[in-house]
């Protein structure tokens, strides 16, 4: 049986999924000949050609595309596998690669370093802050927070705390509209998506609005540092908005909170391998704990005094 040259294999992938050599020597930071010699390579050693060669394209023919199909997972084992060792190696110098979304970063996570240190002086936390859903072996990340319907395979889906939408705004606006229900909020300067306000009045038993915001943000971070400089009404995932409404820079407007598409949830993330990692473990468990704290409400709301809306 032919050997398969393992250490070309990433190559092999890369080319098959961008279907040019030179592409995919960008990709790897090699250089055009170094991929055609490995491809060269693979198909001399096994003993058969795996791409056709149109012009300056390369595509998978049938004898590539079965070697692709085992090939990508059983590089994606070795990587978890090497992850897993080296996270072992460490010994007593552990550190945890996270990527999460700069929302949840800066209004929930970073406010809480300080405890996760005193709980786990011993590992200390690399954060990486994207928007980007980030491919978390691929990149070499340990783990992932992300917000949505929890299906992120080959990763482990860990659901740690669930948040719906609420309608939040700054200490003025709070003056000016708690307990005069939906209609007042409608009436008034609004930040975000407008899809999501027409759904959230549409639940509050509203006719249909003409919304049009005074600003949108990609980042819900952004969102509510306007919200609390009274520039409008933010509506947003209740974990965003909690140490703001503990400390009273916001204040929950109406009692009612709707979901967003089914994906309310967070998750921690992170592939098979480092599931019995024991910093992995540590970080699960401090999330949840942390998490599992009451969320502040404004005291109007909490004593359920928001009238019927008129």
């Amino acid at each position: 049986m032919a050997r398969l040259p393992l250490h070309v294999m990433p190559t092999f992938c890369a080319v098959a999924r961008l279907g040019n050599l030179r592409a995919a020597a960008d990709e790897l930071h090699l250089t055009h000949s170094a991929i055609s010699q490995q491809i060269k390579l693979l198909e001399e050693q096994i003993g058969f050609e795996v791409f056709d060669r149109r012009g300056r394209r390369v595509v998978l023919n049938a004898a590539g595309r079965a070697l692709l199909r085992s090939a990508q997972p059983a590089l994606a084992l070795l990587d978890e596998g090497l992850q897993a060792a080296a996270a072992a190696a460490a010994g007593n110098a552990q550190r945890v690669r996270l990527t999460v979304l700069p929302s949840f970063a800066q209004r929930w996570l970073l406010p809480r370093m300080g405890r996760w240190h005193q709980a786990h002086p011993q590992i200390a936390l690399e954060i990486d802050a994207s928007q980007q859903l980030v491919d978390v072996q691929r990149e070499g990340f340990h783990a992932g927070l992300r917000q949505g319907s929890g299906h992120w395979p080959p990763l482990v889906s860990q659901r740690l705390v669930d948040s719906p939408l609420i309608v939040v705004g700054g200490p003025a606006a709070a003056r000016r509209l708690l307990g005069e229900g939906a209609l007042a909020i409608a009436r008034s300067a609004l930040l975000g998506n407008p899809g999501l306000w027409e759904r959230w009045f549409q639940a509050a038993g509203l006719p249909r609005q003409r919304l049009n915001p005074v600003a949108t943000f990609n980042d819900a971070g952004l969102m509510l540092q306007a919200a609390e400089q009274d520039l409008g009404l933010a509506l947003v995932r209740e974990v965003l908005a909690a140490d703001a409404l503990a400390e009273g820079r916001l204040v929950q407007l109406h009692p009612l909170a709707i979901e967003h598409d089914g994906s309310d949830s967070y998750y921690l993330v992170y592939p098979p391998a480092l599931a019995d990692w024991p910093p992995m473990q540590a970080l699960l468990q401090w999330l949840r704990a942390e998490l599992s704290r009451p969320m502040a409400r404004a005291d109007a709301v909490k004593a359920g005094t928001a009238p019927a809306d008129r």
